[in-house]
């Protein structure tokens, strides 16, 4: 049987020790060998058969296990190995007088470092105290043509990581780890919504009208309809019809996407959690997300207490509340006098923070606080008081018609959370509706469009009502320890290699 296909695109191997591995499927090829044969049962994994055998060390069933071989020691007569599989690692030990002469010779000769592998056999513990499989049977599952990340210490390489992930998955275990936690806290998360009587739902990805936020959406376009639609850059808008249709709680984790640029907080394709909550408002909005923080921070770390680079952030509620104003006196350390309506636009300059021309004064005081305060807060804060000119989807404070009922939690510089009392008004939002196309209009292109669809939704009734949105790939960030969003999306988004 001739082996097909067995070089890179480009024709050459792509190292001596590739070669050498190609040279090992072709010879198991023409001596009627698969590298790739059909699976093999498999009862139990790494870890569950250590915690049995621990339980009864006298009387060790046959395991058959399998994983990658990522240690290999050739001892003549004896080959000590690791194999990885999703629990975790386990020792084997394989004896010529065990397997048989003629096994034991194959599995010299064709098992390399990365291949699956398949073994059978009793536990034992080592003199040295490690729990190992003695090996009377094996088989090749799948042959790996590559080497693995030098000496197996890691991939370092952060560029290759994002690009290899599943490079960086085997050999980097605490990279592993992190996505398990990610998991973890998306279940948390789904279990804390579902048992206070919130309904997941699914909508839609493309949009024939952008909403819910204020971003710049990606276009694409439908040739049977022959019309333009958008990525999404927020389910809210179709979340809220649902809850003017009777859906009182219900939440979405899913993906958004945003035309915007590329750092350590932002990607342009990312999971938010929305939730929304009839007969709440604002302050039932920020109650719940302290709440559920405090759950995801119980379920999957030691404490509330959260090790975050050389700082300790506390989870523990209540968390600090500020207003915009109260922020930029306290972490902005800037004087009442500065930010007032005749002396802001002078500390704007001075702060080096542009905004339009003929700018509010809301929309002057949110520029100045996104300057000056957002990078700065460390520890969990909501900030409440927005200007209402920033806030063109939320209910006016009913205090203040200045500012919207809405809030912001921050943390380590990072937005976390977003929440407000749902504009329910049809006529107030047509109004602010028309004041963004104004501003589209005047330039700005993260600016709402008209949505006629969602006013009509609104004359039909939306009942008081709180909405949520949280960056779930932040929130790892914080509860893994990880500064790069990069390190906590599987595959980030990434510019082309130049070919």
């Amino acid at each position: 049987m001739e082996p097909k296909n067995l070089q890179t695109p480009t024709g050459q191997p792509e190292s001596n020790e590739h070669e050498i591995r190609l040279e090992k499927v072709r010879v198991m090829q023409g001596e009627g060998q698969s590298p790739w044969p059909a699976y093999k049962p498999v009862s139990h994994t790494t870890a569950q058969a250590i915690a049995l055998f621990n339980q009864h060390p006298e009387q060790s069933p046959l395991f058959e296990l399998a994983g990658r071989l990522i240690i290999k020691r050739d001892h003549g007569k004896t080959f000590f190995g690791v194999i990885q599989d999703r629990d975790g690692r386990i020792q084997i030990y394989v004896k010529k007088d065990e397997v048989g002469e003629a096994a034991f010779e194959q599995f010299k000769k064709y098992i390399d470092l990365g291949d699956i592998v398949w073994v059978k056999g009793p536990l034992f513990v080592t003199k040295t105290g490690e729990t190992t499989v003695k090996v009377s049977a094996y088989a090749l599952l799948s042959k790996c043509l590559h080497p693995l990340p030098e000496k197996f210490h890691g991939l370092t390489d952060i560029e290759q990581r994002y690009r290899q992930r599943y490079l960086d998955l085997m050999s980097n275990p605490e990279s592993s780890a992190k996505f398990k936690k990610r998991s973890h806290i998306i279940q948390t998360i789904r279990n804390f919504l579902q048992e206070r009587g919130f309904l997941e739902v699914e909508t839609p990805m493309l949009h024939p009208i952008p909403g819910g936020a204020t971003a710049r959406p990606f276009v694409t376009h439908h040739n049977t309809y022959n019309m333009d639609l958008y990525l999404r850059i927020a389910p809210e808008l179709y979340l809220k019809r649902l809850v003017v249709g009777g859906i009182e709680r219900v939440f979405e984790i899913n993906r958004n996407f945003r035309n915007e640029g590329i750092s350590t907080k932002h990607n342009p394709e990312f999971t938010m959690l929305e939730f929304y909550q009839a007969y709440g408002d604002y302050l039932v909005g920020i109650d719940t997300t302290e709440q559920l923080i405090g759950a995801v921070a119980r379920a999957n770390l030691p404490s509330l207490q959260v090790p975050f680079q050389s700082k300790v952030i506390d989870f523990t509620p209540p968390f600090k509340r500020l207003t915009v104003e109260e922020s930029l006196i306290e972490i902005g350390r800037l004087s009442k006098e500065q930010i007032q309506p005749d002396t802001i636009g002078a500390t704007l300059e001075q702060k080096g923070a542009t905004v339009p021309a003929h700018a509010s004064y809301g929309v002057k005081l949110f520029a100045l606080f996104e300057q000056c305060v957002e990078a700065q807060i460390v520890q969990p804060t909501f900030i409440i008081g927005y200007p209402i000119e920033v806030s063109p989807l939320a209910k006016r404070d009913e205090n203040n018609r200045n500012i919207a009922a809405r809030f912001e939690l921050f943390a380590c510089g990072m937005e976390l959370a977003n929440g407000f009392t749902e504009l329910n008004d049809p006529f107030d939002q047509a109004e602010r509706f028309k004041a963004q196309v104004q501003a589209r209009e005047g330039g700005d292109q993260e600016a709402h469009h008209y949505d006629a669809d969602y006013v009509q939704a609104l004359e039909y009734a939306l009942p008081p009502t709180v909405g949520v949105g949280m960056g779930i790939d932040r929130l790892t960030m914080l509860m893994t320890d990880t500064t790069s969003i990069k390190d906590v999306i599987l595959f980030p988004t990434l510019k082309n290699v130049k070919e």
